[in-house]
């Protein structure tokens, strides 16, 4: 298969839908693309029903491109994370993995043009973060829900307003920043350095005031993460998980047990914030962002040292400090079904404690004056007691 064969599949993936994010090609499956977070087939000329292992291994290798690190990763690893360019059109990061003995692809598509904190509608915090001068910064969620787009919102406003250096660790590249106030200098995983820890180890080297990390992976990544932090550098980082606490936890679980005191120690003096993503189905189509958000004050500083305990729980601070810029996604999640963007089953099944939901969301159905429950048709029954009372 040629260079543009390939391109034509892309370019008519691309072309079939609105709004298309993701490409998947799986053996068995037609070519498909998703679009709102549905999985939608694409036809093309000539038609593909069904995608046979040869086919999905040929596509997957002409995507390599014969690079040698990238298919020593594949037969090693089972996997393997590269960028491709389809001119003109897009650029997309691409992950190849083995399943069953055959190859599957998936193509996240990667937006030019870098939106801004304003048009995201993100929480008034993440301005609050290009204003921090040092420390670590958390940004949490599964794939795939908008972690990457949110960090290059932040990044860029630090670009429009600082003259600072920024130098950036990613796997790959996704939004290339233009050289504006501050001084960008993006590195690619396996293609600029080998490993997060060893260009981490390299970037305090080079005089940087803010430091991207793609994702805190291991142990060494997430300790010289940490001396970079308490170097006065400024740390931004992802991890893959589902709320704030899981993901301090997270990085304290990557240490041994006689470690522990020390790295709460240090987690508590550098942390300033930690933001985690939901992306939920929106009201008429499309998806709408759900957010979780800490910052770092007395209290936070205490249970991250001494863990949590009842009554001092990551949950219950964020909740109690909503005024000062925090929010738990239950507290996020409220305002959006207020707001109409949301289904009262979608503020349900994406709540992190239902029965909290539950309450909130009864109290919003009552401010409408709408019924808080589906049952109907009773009535006091007047005449309980009284039937005995005529047989005496």
């Amino acid at each position: 298969m040629r260079r543009q064969q390939i391109d034509y599949i892309l370019a008519t993936m691309l072309e079939s839908y609105d709004k298309v994010s993701d490409f998947n090609i799986t053996v068995d499956k037609p070519l498909q693309v998703e679009t709102s977070g549905q999985l939608r087939p694409v036809s093309i000329n000539p038609p593909i029903d069904r995608l046979t292992p040869f086919q999905a291994e040929i596509f997957a290798l002409n995507l390599i491109q014969s690079d040698r690190r990238l298919t020593r990763n594949l037969l090693t690893e089972g996997s393997c994370d590269s960028s491709y360019q389809l001119p003109g059109r897009a650029r997309f990061r691409v992950n190849i993995f083995s399943q069953k003995g055959c190859y599957s692809t998936v193509m996240r598509q990667l937006y030019s043009r870098i939106p801004t904190i304003a048009e995201l509608a993100l929480p008034e915090a993440f301005s609050r973060m290009t204003d921090e001068r040092n420390g670590i910064i958390l940004i949490s969620g599964a794939t795939g829900t908008g972690k990457t787009t949110s960090l290059a919102a932040v990044l860029n406003e630090i670009n429009e307003k600082r003259a600072v250096h920024v130098v950036t660790l990613e796997d790959p590249v996704e939004y290339v920043h233009s050289q504006k106030k501050a001084t960008f200098n993006q590195r690619e995983l396996g293609m600029d350095f080998d490993a997060f820890a060893s260009g981490l180890r390299a970037a305090l080297r080079q005089a940087p005031k803010v430091i991207l990390v793609g994702e805190m992976r291991d142990r060494e990544t997430v300790e010289i993460g940490l001396s970079a932090a308490e170097t006065g550098h400024l740390v931004f980082t992802t991890v893959h998980t589902i709320d704030a606490g899981q993901a301090i936890n997270r990085i304290i679980g990557m240490f041994n047990t006689d470690e522990e005191r020390q790295i709460r120690t240090r987690l508590a003096d550098t942390l300033r914030w930690v933001a985690c993503q939901r992306l939920l189905p929106k009201v008429g189509g499309d998806r709408v962002a759900a957010f979780e958000v800490m910052g770092s004050n007395l209290r936070v500083k205490e249970v991250i040292e001494h863990g949590e305990s009842e009554g001092k729980t990551y949950y219950e601070i964020i909740e109690s400090c909503q005024p000062f810029g925090m929010m738990t996604f239950d507290q996020n999640i409220a305002e959006l079904f207020r707001n109409g963007l949301i289904t009262e089953q979608t503020a349900m099944s994406y709540s992190s404690r239902k029965s909290v939901m539950g309450r909130t969301i009864d109290s919003i159905k009552s401010a409408r004056g709408e019924k808080t429950t589906a049952i109907d048709g009773l009535s006091i029954d007047n005449d309980y007691g009284r039937t005995a009372e005529r047989r005496r």
